[in-house]
């Protein structure tokens, strides 16, 4: 009877054995095969057999992950203290690559993200930070990609979601936007002073050159203040007209 016991016993740790030994992976996911402690192969996807005791194996998600940046403070080159934070997407390209070249390639990936995102916004000023973002997004993702690489996984985007800024820099670049409104207000106006002054000189010179057209630029003038309700109305003579009078009272006089 002991000898029956032992024997069902046996057989139930044999079933055991062969049934740990197939493993079912999905579409996505990929096994990094070691053979007593040394790397063998990458299996999968599908039905594969691992030999228990001699071979392990470590599954590797080959999905797109999309991993969240923690804020991080930031200070620009012109020296403002501002709070950036991120989303970057990844994926395992060599499964055997990210389990041995880096112990973790998922907390390795965001260490280097939060340094690189540092790094790269600090060399900016606040201005390039608020408009030029895909150019930042895409100077992280170029240098992510480049030192993950060598861990077997590709950087796909990167993306600058939140630029918080302090509410003392937020009313100081209000001032400075209303400054730089009234700025332009003062070109604009003052352009539009050049542009008019050239035509008046422009319609001066014309005039001068026609009396005619003085006469009757003469009669409009007096036309539209004719129009108005004014008590008092002055009507320029043309000097044309004077001089005559002019001169023949200076002849008298002599």
């Amino acid at each position: 009877m002991a000898i029956s016991y032992t024997a069902i016993v046996i057989i139930g740790l044999i079933v055991a054995l062969l049934a740990s030994a197939f493993r079912v992976l999905r579409e996505y996911e990929r096994a990094v095969v070691f053979m007593l402690g040394r790397f063998w192969k990458v299996k999968g996807p599908g039905l594969i057999i691992i030999i228990p005791v001699l071979q392990q194996m470590v599954r590797v998600d080959m999905r797109t992950i999309v991993m969240d940046v923690p804020s991080q403070d930031v200070i620009s080159r012109d020296n403002v203290s501002v709070k950036v934070n991120a989303v970057i997407y990844y994926r395992v390209m060599d499964a055997q690559k990210a389990i041995i070249q880096v112990e973790n390639f998922e907390a390795a990936t965001s260490q280097l993200a939060q340094t690189t995102l540092r790094s790269v916004l600090g060399q900016h000023e606040l201005d390039d930070m608020l408009a030029e973002r895909d150019s930042l997004n895409a100077d992280v993702q170029r240098i992510l990609d480049e030192q993950t690489e060598a861990w077997g996984i590709k950087v796909a985007n990167v993306e600058i979601k939140h630029v918080d800024i302090d509410e003392t820099m937020i009313r100081a670049i209000a001032r400075q936007a209303e400054a730089e409104r009234e700025r332009r207000a003062k070109v604009i106006h003052a352009e539009g002073e050049l542009q008019a002054s050239e035509r008046l000189l422009q319609a001066a010179r014309i005039l001068s050159g026609a009396p005619q057209a003085l006469h009757l630029r003469y009669l409009q003038t007096l036309t539209a203040i004719a129009g108005e309700n004014n008590s008092t109305i002055v009507f320029p003579l043309p000097m044309d007209i004077i001089e005559p009078f002019v001169k023949a009272m200076g002849g008298k006089d002599a």
